[in-house]
């Protein structure tokens, strides 16, 4: 059965649930209205990954790039090397892969270049990544991960470099995250490439002042690129990562732009960590899909999780996996704290591209 869609909006979501559930899709009037109609370079390069991964996939696209034919194969995963060109980050093809890499064939290693923290913010950089969404990710029972950075790419040249190991598990542990508890310790990092390491100490006190009127235990390190490992471009960043009383985490990015003053970044960047806590749950935005995602495919079994505001791309991402997997969330709002409590029943996904464990 193959399922239909019209538009460019989510492709990314879409091109991995008809990968994991293996049902055929065709997407059809891709930016049709624009300048520039069909795909975008970053769209292709998310096809060719795919290519690279699987075995027996069939991928049409017509002349003129407003209509794709995507059929998935086996997930065979193994040792791979991807340049995600210079459009959009390694965050938006780590996503993808870290979401099929577990249940593939054989275990995935995944070597991406390009750029590694973006002044978009539309994906997630490499440092939540690794700091936040891979311990996530524990909860599930997927351990020995391993993700490493190489070398740090800024916008516009890139020339980054990270290595994503992956092993495979027959079926995702089901999830009980509710107790979102109180922030008890922050965490950063500043970090600049093909700059004067001068300018991440001037983000690291701005922001440890900001930060320290309301937790106490707040420590930033500064991290400076230089050489090989700096990538092409000049640029230089913070992320933050605040930790609860629970084991959860809470996390926001931002990267320095032209013309701006590092003292702005690192008084903005602790601002809209503090927002993010404001809004309450026990994952942040940029984690979401990650966590919601993971449910559906454990096992047979009720799995909860209290998430504050949902974004935009969760909300979407909540109709794909009704249209693709038949799962729905019952979604109850907490008045008092602001919160939701999305529950929802595990479609029991197990690996079928490995036949034994």
């Amino acid at each position: 059965m193959v399922v239909h869609f019209e538009g460019a909006s989510n492709f990314r979501q879409r091109i991995v649930c008809s990968t994991l559930s293996g049902k055929p899709i065709i997407i059809k009037n891709i930016r049709t209205n624009q300048k520039t109609p069909g795909l975008k370079d970053y769209e292709a390069s998310l096809l060719r990954l795919m290519d690279k991964i699987t075995n027996g996939c069939k991928i049409e696209i017509d002349v003129t790039g407003t209509t794709v034919f995507y059929k998935p194969g086996i997930l065979t995963n193994g040792k791979i090397t991807h340049d995600c060109g210079k459009t959009r980050s390694v965050g938006y093809f780590l996503e993808a892969l870290v979401m099929l890499a577990p249940f593939g064939k054989n275990p995935l290693s995944a070597t991406l270049t390009g750029i590694t923290n973006h002044t978009d913010n539309l994906d997630i950089s490499v440092d939540l990544f690794r700091t936040v969404t891979l311990p996530n990710l524990l909860r599930f029972g997927l351990s020995d991960i391993d993700f490493k950075i190489k070398a740090r790419g800024a916008p516009p040249e890139g020339g980054g470099m990270v290595i994503l190991s992956c092993p495979i598990v027959k079926n995702l542990k089901p999830l009980q995250l509710i107790d979102s508890g109180l922030i008890k310790r922050v965490r950063g990092i500043a970090y600049t490439s093909r700059m004067n390491p001068v300018v991440s100490n001037r983000v690291k006190d701005q922001c440890k002042g900001e930060l320290l009127k309301y937790v106490s235990d707040v420590f930033i390190y500064t991290d400076h690129y230089k050489g090989k490992e700096s990538g092409q471009s000049p640029g230089y960043g913070l992320s933050l990562v605040a930790e609860t009383t629970t084991g959860c985490f809470v996390s926001y990015e931002q990267m320095g732009e032209a013309q701006s003053l590092p003292e702005d970044l690192g008084d903005n960047c602790a601002k809209m960590l503090l927002h993010e806590i404001l809004q309450g749950g026990c994952v942040d935005t940029s984690n979401q899909s990650f966590m919601l995602m993971y449910m559906v495919l454990g096992s047979e079994d009720i799995s909860k999780i209290r998430i504050g505001k949902l974004s935009p791309y969760t909300i979407s991402l909540l109709r794909n996996i009704k249209e693709f997997f038949g799962v729905t969330f019952d979604i109850k709002p907490d008045p008092e704290t602001k919160t939701s409590i999305l529950t929802c029943f595990g479609c029991g996904f197990k690996n079928l591209a490995k036949q034994s464990f």
